[in-house]
């Protein structure tokens, strides 16, 4: 009887060890989110990678991959071929993936800002936007040419006439090397880079499509459509939502602390936590309702305004027709806010 009870002991314990650890791997698994990046680990993510580094997303039972993007990565095809849940684009190139076939959603507007610019060198000539004619521009293209297009023809200039295009890598040397009069900027990023190769600011001049009146929506986050009809999906990026807002938040109170984080995320070991907390400090006022309870909201008003600027591009506009309010969803923002 002794040895029986043993054995009964020893089996009962058994079962609830595995037990025990079937309960404890199914309470402690967590759900996976891969959200795709616009382009290289810097502060213009910080809010993400603060976000996993602080473990707000493992707080709200997250695995979170953060893939960088590249200058040969689309965020649209990245989640078009369901190699990610969520991906941060730009609104022009989200809308025109939209009418071209991949049904994109916006569910959250984290930049509710423009930081897209034109710095050109005062030498050049250029001192207005009626400088441009007869210039060489230099302009991103693999989506980020829309805005460009919708401004020039608000100006009434023809791209293949009146200016020249000069397709720009996503460097500043053709202002440097006198190769173009004007290239694209953001004030947080390549704007800082013709400062730190040696050109004077009082050596520059800028033009800001958010004052130019021709700014579209850029950093929001974006999901496939289809997705949205799963609750579960809809809870899953709620929470991956919530986590980001905190540390979008955190990010822009402390850009110090963003930088160091955004520094140890860069694989390449190419970022300085100088630069970064510089450009961290730039990010956040395109930011401007971080720390309040709208942070990442989509404003119909502002989401309107895009729409309006990119079908008035002439005779190449961005997109058709308007997509309506098929093109964003509150539902996973409202989700966030619960």
């Amino acid at each position: 009887m002794i040895r029986s009870s043993k054995i009964a002991n020893s089996l009962l314990a058994a079962v609830l060890a595995v037990c025990g650890a079937s309960i404890g791997a199914s309470a402690s698994a967590a759900d996976k989110v891969t959200v795709q990046l616009k382009w290289l680990p810097q502060a213009q993510f910080a809010g993400y990678y603060v976000a996993q580094s602080k473990g707000y997303y493992k707080a709200e039972g997250l695995d979170v991959t953060i893939k960088p993007g590249g200058p040969d990565i689309s965020p649209v095809q990245v989640i078009a071929g369901n190699a990610a849940d969520v991906v941060v684009n730009w609104m022009p190139d989200a809308l025109a993936a939209r009418e071209a076939g991949v049904p994109l959603v916006n569910i959250a507007q984290v930049f509710n800002q423009s930081g897209l610019m034109l710095t050109c060198k005062k030498a050049s000539g250029v001192s207005t936007p009626k400088d441009f004619k007869g210039k060489t521009l230099g302009v991103w293209y693999g989506g980020n040419e829309y805005p460009f297009l919708n401004w020039m023809a608000k100006l009434g200039y023809k791209t293949d006439s009146d200016i020249k295009i000069l397709k720009q890598g996503f460097n500043v040397d053709p202002l440097l090397q006198n190769q173009a009069a004007c290239i694209s900027t953001m004030i947080y990023n390549e704007y800082w880079q013709v400062v730190d190769a040696g050109v004077k600011e009082n050596d520059l001049v800028t033009f800001f499509y958010e004052k130019e009146g021709v700014a579209s929506l850029e950093d929001g986050l974006y999901v496939l459509e289809a997705k949205l009809k799963d609750p579960a999906f809809v809870a899953r990026m709620g929470k991956f939502l919530k986590a980001t807002f905190k540390g979008w938040n955190d990010a822009v109170k402390n850009p110090a602390e963003a930088a160091k984080i955004v520094v140890a995320a860069d694989t390449s070991g190419s970022a300085s936590e100088k630069v970064q907390k510089r450009q961290m400090e730039n990010v956040a006022k395109l930011i401007t309702n971080a720390g309040t309870a709208k942070i990442g909201y989509l404003e119909p008003a502002a989401f309107e305004r895009t729409v309006k600027v990119l079908l008035a591009a002439g005779s190449s506009p961005v997109i058709k027709k308007d997509p309506g309010k098929a093109a964003y969803s509150h539902v996973v923002w409202e989700a966030a806010s619960k």
